[in-house]
């Protein structure tokens, strides 16, 4: 086995390091030297895609949000399953994750930020809720900061807040749906979601194809 290799690093705003490493053509994401992600264990982010799509009549055109590019599986996902006249918006907070993901993740799913379905914004995703119209997301995935209980940047607490779900379900056409990746079950959290109107499921996760149980959460909200 090959030595893990740091390709690319940047800093977080509590100063915290985001890193991108590489080992035997696998890639990882750690903050502050804890692994966020591996792409040998995207399972739960490829259905976070899936999930999202469920809704959807893939013959029309659909707007969907795609919140926390992190190694581009979610994205992948999406581009595959949706219409060919969908727009897809993905809000990722580090510009330097878009790069990764143009630069050295370009053969693994970094390829589908060309398509012309897709807009990217470096922006808190949060903030993109926010002042989206009314009603006009399908569907909103969100992976962002481990979920409910945020790790890397405190600011994304706000996303899964009274007044986050709230301007989440303001944002979501009739009948649209919202999936959260949660690194654990939060009562409070699927309570709040229960409270802004939405019919609420929890969908359990594996890490890969072939673990025994599963590690996570997928919130699913329908409104």
């Amino acid at each position: 086995m090959k030595p893990r290799i740091k390709l690319a690093e940047t800093m977080t705003p509590d100063g915290g390091a985001l890193a991108l490493f590489e080992q035997d053509n696998t890639y990882s994401i750690s903050y502050k030297g804890q692994q966020l992600m591996h792409s040998k264990m995207t399972t739960s982010e490829e259905l976070l895609g899936k999930l999202g799509l469920d809704r959807l009549d893939k013959t029309l055109p659909s707007r969907i949000l795609v919140g926390g590019l992190g190694l581009g599986y979610t994205l992948r996902t999406v581009m595959e399953g949706c219409s060919s006249e969908s727009q897809v918006d993905v809000a990722e907070l580090f510009p330097e994750v878009v790069d990764w993901n143009r630069t050295f993740l370009k053969e693994l799913n970094g390829s589908f930020l060309d398509d012309p379905r897709t807009t990217v914004l470096i922006k808190n995703v949060g903030n993109v809720i926010k002042n989206a119209p009314p009603e006009t997301y399908d569907s909103i995935l969100l992976d962002v900061d481990n979920g409910p209980i945020a790790m890397v940047a405190e600011s994304n607490n706000s996303l899964y807040s009274h007044f986050g779900v709230r301007s989440i379900h303001a944002a979501l056409k009739a009948n649209g749906r919202a999936v959260f990746w949660s690194a654990q079950a939060d009562p409070r959290f699927e309570k709040r979601l229960r409270k802004a109107g939405f019919t609420v499921k929890a969908v359990p996760a594996r890490t890969h194809p072939g673990a025994k149980r599963a590690a996570y959460l997928l919130y699913v909200a329908d409104r």
